[in-house]
């Protein structure tokens, strides 16, 4: 099974050539990237958000094997929808999954589906693809489409991904796709987002999802966070540092209806 590519085009470059260009440009050169247990990096148009996100991904060490988390913008598919077997293609070419690391998760993650149909038209993990595959060519890919859910069953899935990823025996770079508040004017959407990323970086997976709820923090990723902290922790993850944050305001001049974007690395 080959996932197409959806977004290519218009949420980021449509061909090889040009978004080879575009990404030499947003990753920054770093001689002394780090290794990471998980990310949280931004999703939205590279235009808007590709330079946090490049910031992000030059700072970290890529492993062989990446495990994408985003959230179920459409509500298709299964809650908690794993791509099965196959690839996934961008401009830059086929990014294998890996069956094994799949097989491990079904195993260890009992709300998890093997589900195509989650991840047809679901831009928030198909944009984070080409970072990866610019800075490591060879990376495998296992992908996870969630949706809404309660801290209790999130937990689970990120207890159920670490025991995956210690029984698969090599490093795995957890990726968690999401935007922050979206649609506010620049000061409101910095106001909460401080308040999001006060928990994301305290690395209180129930407090960054209670908090978001609480406020109206219309962060599109945190579930996805949330499982992401809670499967570094179990991993032996006891940093967060915020790489990058910014705004659509910063690019566009207009400051009355932004979304935010931030860059974080837990380790």
């Amino acid at each position: 099974m080959q996932r197409q590519p959806v977004v290519a085009g218009q949420f980021y470059p449509g061909s090889e050539q040009k978004l080879r260009a575009a990404l030499s440009q947003l990753i920054p050169e770093n001689p002394s990237p780090i290794p990471v247990k998980g990310i949280i990096s931004p999703h939205a148009g590279y235009v808007y958000s590709g330079a946090i996100a490049g910031q992000l991904f030059s700072r970290i060490i890529i492993p062989d094997t990446v495990l994408i988390i985003g959230p179920n913008h459409h509500g298709n598919g299964a809650a908690a929808a794993l791509y099965p077997e196959g690839e996934w293609l961008t401009p830059l070419g086929a990014t294998t999954i890996n069956s094994r690391l799949n097989t491990l998760l079904l195993q260890h993650c009992p709300y998890l589906r093997n589900d195509s149909i989650a991840h047809q038209n679901e831009h928030s993990l198909e944009v984070q693809l080409p970072f990866l595959q610019f800075l490591r060519p060879d990376v495998t890919l296992s992908a996870i489409c969630i949706g809404h859910g309660e801290y209790a069953p999130l937990r689970d899935i990120g207890l159920g991904i670490a025991a995956a990823i210690r029984e698969f025996g090599k490093e795995v770079l957890i990726v968690a796709s999401s935007d922050m508040t979206h649609y506010e004017s620049a000061d409101s959407a910095r106001q909460k987002d401080e308040m999001a990323l006060e928990r994301a970086l305290a690395l209180d997976g129930k407090g960054l999802l209670e908090v978001c709820h609480r406020q109206h923090i219309t962060m599109c990723g945190v579930v996805p966070a949330t499982v992401m902290i809670e499967a570094a922790l179990q991993l032996g993850a006891t940093q967060a540092e915020l790489i990058a944050y910014g705004t659509s305001g910063d690019v566009t001049g207009d400051n009355r209806q932004v979304v935010g974007y931030a860059a974080v690395t837990v380790f």
